[in-house]
């Protein structure tokens, strides 16, 4: 089965019509106001509002309130929502969307019975941890630690690049990949040759492993 990817971190439109040319199924709008990727509603409904259809618009927040969730949905019309913070799994459910939920690769998780507490998730991401930092590192993390039968559910991120994509799902086969810094020239602003270098790389993988 083919490998999905989302580039996150778009912060204008004409990165994320780079992401679609480059045939990239979904795009990540940020609402974490710390982080260099942030958008504002304004600004996310506007890169919204110029995307072709059948591109997944995916909303990530972090500790968000209900209140602030309902807010931005108010005016951006997203897909899907992503959670990267601690929230629980009735948290991210009860805001009338599909939701992700993003798991920082600490040393001592559980990934079985994480996902067995957000079975509700339409899928697990699984990030780098860092201490402070909810997602963005820019660090790998060791792939052998997903267990086998998590791996189809799975939305590998944390470090990757154009180089190192397509090793990653030959060795993983997750059911898609993600990727913000690894395809930027400064944060917040996309390298439009590093998109479709990633997206090379997914797709000789792919043929790889078909």
């Amino acid at each position: 089965m083919r490998t999905r990817v989302k580039i996150c971190g778009i912060t204008r439109p004409e990165d994320a019509m780079a992401a679609v040319r480059a045939g990239a199924d979904a795009i990540g709008l940020v609402f974490y106001p710390p982080s260099p990727r942030a958008v504002t509603v304004s600004r996310a409904a506007q890169i919204i509002r110029e995307l072709p259809p059948f591109v997944t618009t995916v909303g990530l927040f972090v500790n968000a309130t209900a209140e602030a969730v309902a807010g931005v949905l108010e005016s951006v019309p997203l897909d899907l929502l992503q959670f990267h913070g601690d929230e629980t799994a009735a948290a991210c459910e009860g805001h009338g969307r599909p939701y992700i939920k993003a798991l920082r690769m600490r040393p001592e998780v559980d990934l079985p019975a994480l996902d067995r507490q957000y079975r509700s998730a339409a899928g697990l991401l699984l990030d780098s941890y860092q201490p402070g930092k909810p997602g963005g590192t820019g660090a790998t993390f060791d792939w052998a630690r997903i267990p086998e039968p998590m791996r189809a559910r799975i939305i590998l991120a944390g470090g990757l690049t154009p180089d190192n994509v397509a090793a990653a799902i030959e060795r993983i086969g997750p059911y898609a990949v993600d990727v913000s810094g690894g395809v930027e020239q400064e944060k917040g602003i996309k390298d439009e040759e590093k998109i479709r270098a990633f997206m090379r790389g997914v797709e000789r993988a792919n043929r790889t492993t078909d």
